[in-house]
């Protein structure tokens, strides 16, 4: 899962600026940090490895870190006694759900899982797909599929065009924060990828929601080419609080061998 958060670190402060190049811009830039898509992602990983329900650890970490950047929707679930789904089809289901797919005992599991992770919040039929298409091209990368098993498998599970590429998707792209105008861009960002660093790099360049679309390359990409080294990681870590990098150390020492 530190693809994903690589991602939304490395996303975060180029949402505004105009950015059009997939080199040359600095990956920590001084003002990098992490985001929402960490802390669900996170609160993901605790749901699955300490017996709590996804709606119990959303609404914990959600109220832990309040200005992690949450949407108006999700601000006004967490502020709720009793929060319940608001029929949401945006991208942070898809967002929070790679975890999902490193602890997946099968594919039917995967999506199962995925689906009880979105639907706390997500219970529209696109915000699903969205967090079930992420969890599965996790779990599939993690049984080592190629990319065009992963590509088929999503377009004819989920109806999604993976066919463009990112020179044609960038040439009208704009910001967009819902699951079906952002997820299958996303995931055609690690599709023409090579590796974990280039996928986020393509997902900034994308100029659109570019911390949870570089979360979703990013976290896709790291179970795919298991690429991110030690130095890395104590990058991506110095932006964590101590509680999330011992969460994080907890989840990674779980993961599932994964069944065909």
């Amino acid at each position: 899962m530190l693809g994903g958060i690589f991602g939304d670190i490395v996303g975060s402060v180029y949402e505004k600026p105009f950015h059009r190049a997939i080199e040359g811009f600095h990956l920590f830039h001084p003002n990098a940090k992490f985001t929402d898509d960490t802390v669900l992602s996170i609160a993901t990983a605790d749901a699955l490895i300490n017996n709590k329900t996804f709606k119990e650890a959303y609404l914990d970490w959600g109220r832990k870190y309040p200005r992690a950047g949450f949407s108006k929707d999700f601000e006004y679930w967490l502020a709720c006694s009793n929060p319940e789904p608001y029929q949401s089809f945006g991208n942070g289901a898809a967002m929070r759900s790679g975890p999902v797919g490193w602890l997946s005992k099968s594919l039917e599991h995967c999506l199962e899982l995925a689906k009880n992770s979105a639907i706390v919040t997500h219970d529209h039929p696109e915000g699903i797909k969205g967090a079930q298409a992420v969890a599965a091209a996790v779990y599939m990368s993690r049984l080592n599929r190629s990319k065009q098993e992963i590509k088929d498998y999503i377009q004819s599970q989920f109806s999604f065009d993976l066919n463009r590429t990112l020179n044609q998707i960038s040439i009208n792209y704009k910001f967009d924060m819902t699951s079906q105008g952002s997820v299958p861009e996303a995931i055609i960002c690690f599709l023409e990828s090579t590796g974990t660093e280039d996928a986020i790099r393509k997902a900034v360049y994308l100029n659109g929601d570019t911390d949870t679309q570089a979360c979703i390359a990013g976290g896709i990409a790291e179970a795919f080419y298991n690429d991110i080294s030690p130095e890395l990681e104590t990058n991506i870590y110095s932006f964590l609080t101590s509680e999330m990098t011992m969460l994080i150390t907890h989840f990674r020492s779980k993961k599932s061998e994964p069944q065909t």
